[in-house]
């Protein structure tokens, strides 16, 4: 029996095989020998037993429960840990490539301190952990003097870092870094909830994703795999159907029952106008603000085709798939980088209300706020936004003196990127807790390095798209790290003991096994690649009609198309730039050498005036980036699509260099009735060079 697609995706899921199927771009002899993976970097593997131990490795957003493989306790592989129930043995093409990375020339060796425009010094972790101390004690009590920006979603490093700022005087300082997380709950807030949405995209017989890459960059992506390869049996009848609807052909949609072409500025539309559809169809909601909202759908109908390229039938058909279902799910998102608000949220989550799917096995759930290890922590959900955050100091409405970054990369992976860079250099006194030398590292005042997640004990409370409340921890794999590197926790601690603040916890440890024991989870188990689950809260949601109705039309522009980032997590994320072996498997129509592709369908290149293998450039607020075109009809009626996560100008030989950071052109607005930062409506103007 052949291969079929089906086939192939049940195959790729346990690892990272199906990228092998992809081109390689590096021809010359002198590009293989450099991106084979017998690297000088690597320690040679010893002969001996081959044991294996289990890790939490959140080298990806989700994170993955793996089984490092060790010989004489040197890593040289991993795997996904089949003990795990979320996983199931599976791993992402990050994770998979873990050993690799922690050898990798790009991670910071020792203590560092800036000496110089670019220029640092090794120091001793005595001295580094004195100056921070330094630094931070005139601040003391000090309101807005101290900020702080975490780049971890799911960790209880954020307790520790949240409540260091509070009891320094500085509880508005903690920020986060946007994600798909960060926005939903506030799209949870405007439908009258309270709490972390979820999707039970394993009960469902139909999934509608709207925006959501779920089956590779968005969400708990090798759990949703997962999902999907045991509904898609090899030589078997389906048992679910998967729809995606979004701007680009990747790799999600490329192995759906149905791809939709929906631009990344018409989602809310489409959303709605499927209400619509629905509605005409039968659906009806007790939900009080059900006429409001029905006004809303039948208005968006109205500019449905107009707005997405789309014919009005397509809504029909896609209406009547959902009604015959049983346990249809609507999975609202969009992967991370694309800055979707909150308003694009609730109108594709308020699809689920319509259809009763709140709370319902194979639906939409609403998990409550976890107990807090450190009660003075404060919650996530409440934090800033590091694009707003950096936004105010740029035009000094904030001025911290001293700004503490936390496993995230501001100065690459924020809208209009450049201008982030730039307003991180009116703070005096930066301090980056980073395991590699990213854009962000390199203009810190001081860089204490973190520990790679083999080094150190980490966890993870609810990763965005769970269904149930999951809480996941890990242990070191190594005795000793292979490094000159302390855990960014166990570093606040301490500091925070000298400046006279007691927090309750010495180490990392202690904090991950007390939020272990408020939950009633056993921690060595967890370790062992377990899990916990809690039950979800469900309750009632409203559909959001007054949020809704405050949403501005996005403003036409006949010169301007609609900017779709693509992301891919085998090519990176907003914290870790593309793994050396995983540059192999990039397209030779997405990176030519150091040129990006922007991907046009034929109807939008003929209106721009550009052909394929033209060189253009991509303008938006002020900056710029170049590339070559690709006519590709997976890509939505006026959009240009274009790869997220290259241009780099920190990190090793095998990234830096190529490419463009399409980051710089993501134009951020403020969201009508949310006052949140978003951008996935950006647009460009494309010109040949």
């Amino acid at each position: 029996m052949g291969l079929d697609r089906r086939g192939f995706v049940k195959f790729v899921v346990g690892g990272v095989a199906g990228t092998l199927f992809t081109p390689v771009i590096w021809q010359g002899l002198d590009d293989a020998s450099i991106w084979s993976q017998n690297w000088g970097w690597i320690p040679r593997v010893p002969k001996g037993e081959v044991k294996t131990k289990s890790a939490l490795s959140k080298l990806c957003p989700s994170g993955c429960a793996v089984k490092v493989k060790v010989i004489e306790g040197k890593p040289f592989a991993a795997v996904g840990n089949a003990a795990n129930p979320m996983s199931k043995g599976g791993v992402c093409p990050i994770c998979a490539g873990g050993a690799q990375l922690l050898y990798s020339p790009a991670r910071v060796k020792s203590p560092m301190k800036k000496v110089g425009e670019g220029k640092f010094e090794a120091i001793k972790w005595e001295d580094a952990e004195a100056l921070l101390v330094e630094k931070l004690t005139p601040l003391k009590g000090q309101e807005g003097k101290i900020a702080a920006i975490s780049g971890d979603e799911t960790g209880s490093a954020n307790e520790v870092l949240s409540a260091l700022l509070s009891g320094l005087g500085n509880a508005g300082g903690f920020a986060v870094m946007p994600g798909e997380m960060y926005t939903a709950t506030r799209g949870v807030k405007l439908m009258g909830g309270n709490g972390q949405p979820g999707f039970d995209i394993e009960g469902a017989d139909l999934v509608l994703m709207i925006g959501a890459d779920a089956l590779d960059s968005w969400g708990t992506s090798v759990a949703n795999l997962k999902a999907f390869a045991a509904s898609h049996p090899t030589g078997g009848a389906a048992t679910a159907q998967y729809i995606y609807a979004g701007p680009t052909l990747n790799n999600t949609a490329s192995v759906c029952d149905k791809w939709l072409a929906v631009p990344p500025t018409a989602t809310a539309t489409f959303s709605l106008a499927l209400a619509h559809a629905l509605i005409e169809a039968g659906a009806v909601s007790s939900a009080a603000d059900f006429a409001e909202y029905k006004a809303l759908a039948a208005k968006a109908a109205a500019g449905f085709e107009a707005a997405t390229g789309l014919k009005a039938e397509a809504l029909k058909e896609l209406a009547a798939k959902i009604k015959a279902a049983k346990a249809p799910l609507v999975v609202a998102g969009a992967s991370f980088g694309q800055g979707a608000g909150a308003l694009d949220f609730v109108a594709a989550a308020s699809l689920n209300v319509l259809l009763g799917r709140v709370g319902q096995k194979g639906g939409m759930t609403v998990l409550g706020a976890a107990p807090k290890a450190i009660a003075s922590a404060a919650d996530r959900e409440n934090a800033k936004d590091a694009a707003s955050l950096l936004a105010q100091v740029a035009t000094g409405k904030a001025a911290p003196a001293a700004l503490l970054i936390y496993e995230a990369n501001p100065a690459y992976a924020l809208p209009q990127a450049a201008e982030m860079a730039k307003a991180m250099g009116n703070i005096a006194f930066k301090v980056s807790f980073s395991t590699y030398m990213d854009e962000t590292a390199a203009l810190a005042d001081l860089i204490l390095p973190a520990p790679h997640p083999y080094e150190r004990y980490d966890d993870a409370m609810n990763p965005y798209g769970v269904a149930k409340a999951t809480y996941l921890a890990g242990k070191p794999v190594l005795k000793q790290p292979v490094l000159d590197v302390k855990d960014p926790v166990d570093v606040l601690l301490a500091a925070a003991g000298k400046l006279g603040l007691s927090l309750g916890f010495e180490t990392y440890a202690d904090v991950i096994k007390a939020k272990a024991k408020a939950l009633g989870a056993d921690f060595d188990a967890l370790a062992a690649g377990g899990i916990w689950n809690g039950e979800p809260k469900g309750g009632a949601l409203s559909l959001g009609a007054g949020a809704l109705a405050k949403a501005a039309p996005a403003a036409a522009d006949e010169k301007a198309v609609a900017l779709a980032p693509v992301t891919r997590l085998a090519y990176g994320s907003a914290t870790l730039a593309t793994p050396p072996a995983n540059l192999l498997n990039v397209r030779d129509t997405e990176l030519k050498g150091k040129d990006l592709f922007v991907q046009l369908n034929a109807a939008t290149a003929k209106k721009l005036g550009v052909a394929e293998g033209n060189k253009v450039k991509l303008s938006a607020g002020g900056a710029e980036v170049k590339a070559l075109v690709h006519v590709n009809e997976g890509v939505a009626a006026n959009t240009a699509a274009i790869l997220l996560g290259f241009g780099r100008s920190a990190w090793d030989e095998f990234t830096k260099g190529k490419g463009d950071n399409v980051y710089k052109i993501l134009t951020v607005s403020d969201e009508a009735g949310t006052g949140l930062k978003v951008w996935a409506g950006s647009t460009v103007t494309v010109a040949k060079v």
